[in-house]
């Protein structure tokens, strides 16, 4: 299908829509035309190839099973919507670019409700009938849905920063790393009362901060931690919180950008007099940059991940290979403003 009949469905200009399917860095000014777009692309299987396309409809009698375009659907495993977490949101918009590239068809986006209904319906189908050739998981997965997704999905990849114990294919970013390397950064500058916000079940950023603390004869310090499901306006309540205790602490490391997303909104109305503590985070999405201050981060590498994981995904379908792979990249700090010197 053109781009001329994306453009029609969506109410915009062929060029507009090319630059927002196939231009890697383009950011459309208009959130709800973007959406349009994808969803019309969605609708009507577009691949941006005349070949890739004739052959996903079956127009050509010699293709083989490799040439065929894979369909894939995308599981978001924790929240119920991308805009509670935005980390996955970016994640997701690069996973769309990153299928197009390869010339892979997007499925169904699925959230923990569409994987139950899906496996009380007994079908991994979708409306149209389609099978979906593997699915993609964005973030942890629940521990009870590992077995029943794979006799769902032949083949699954996992993004996240938290490894499994090789369950499926992943492409991790180490949520451990990342919080050390956060952490010892605000050692650094002199910081020794650093409070945690974040989840603590388990979770491998949670790890990292107190392994940290300990690599650096630090105390753990309960009373400065802060389970959350790392959401923005968790970030704003729990700095509420930390506002009324009488002993402060200098640094606020934070789980996730949205988190510290939600301090700085606190910060901005509940100031304490001289009180202006170091925030660092993980992720660096977008709205990171946005923040005043600029909010100091570890990059999470989404582009990257998405590339791999659709990747790694296509190479289990084309029998490349059986048993599972994990792909570990790296991350790396942004040092911007948010983050000081200890005065005390």
């Amino acid at each position: 299908m053109s781009l001329k009949e994306i453009a029609r469905r969506a109410g915009t200009s062929v060029s507009t829509v090319s630059r927002v399917l196939n231009s890697e860095n383009y950011k459309c000014s208009d959130p709800e035309l973007e959406k349009r777009i994808w969803q019309a692309a969605q609708e009507l299987c577009y691949i941006p190839n005349s070949a890739a396309r004739a052959l996903q409809k079956g127009e050509n009698g010699n293709q083989t099973a490799e040439e065929k375009a894979c369909l894939f659907d995308i599981f978001l495993t924790r929240f119920p919507s991308l805009d509670q977490d935005l980390f996955f949101r970016e994640l997701y918009d690069a996973l769309k670019k990153e299928l197009l590239k390869q010339r892979c068809l997007l499925g169904r986006f699925l959230t923990v409700p569409d994987i139950t209904t899906m496996m009380q319906a007994s079908t991994p189908f979708s409306e149209d009938g389609s099978r979906a050739d593997g699915l993609i998981l964005l973030g942890k997965c629940p521990s009870e849905l590992i077995s029943p997704l794979k006799n769902y999905y032949h083949h699954l990849v996992g993004i996240d920063r938290n490894p499994t114990d090789f369950d499926y294919d992943e492409v991790v970013c180490s949520g451990t790393d990342a919080a050390v390397t956060a952490m010892d950064y605000l050692i650094s500058l002199g910081h020794k009362k650093i409070a945690y916000i974040g989840d603590c079940s388990y979770e491998a950023r949670y790890i990292g901060y107190y392994q940290s603390l300990i690599n650096h004869n630090l105390p753990l310090d309960y009373s400065n931690i802060y389970p959350t499901s790392q959401t923005r306006q968790e970030g704003m309540q729990m700095m509420q919180v930390i506002l009324q205790k009488k002993e402060l602490p200098s640094a606020i490391f934070c789980a996730n950008d949205s988190t510290a997303l939600g301090v700085f909104d606190c910060l901005k109305t509940h100031r304490k007099k001289g009180y202006i503590p170091s925030v660092i985070s993980i992720d660096n999405i977008q709205g990171s940059q946005e923040t005043k201050p600029m909010l100091t981060t570890i990059d999470i590498p989404k582009k990257e991940m998405a590339h791999h994981a659709v990747l790694l995904l296509l190479d289990q379908v084309r029998g490349g290979h059986k048993d599972a792979v994990r792909m570990e990249l790296p991350c790396r700090l942004i040092v911007r403003e948010s983050c000081s010197w200890c005065a005390g």
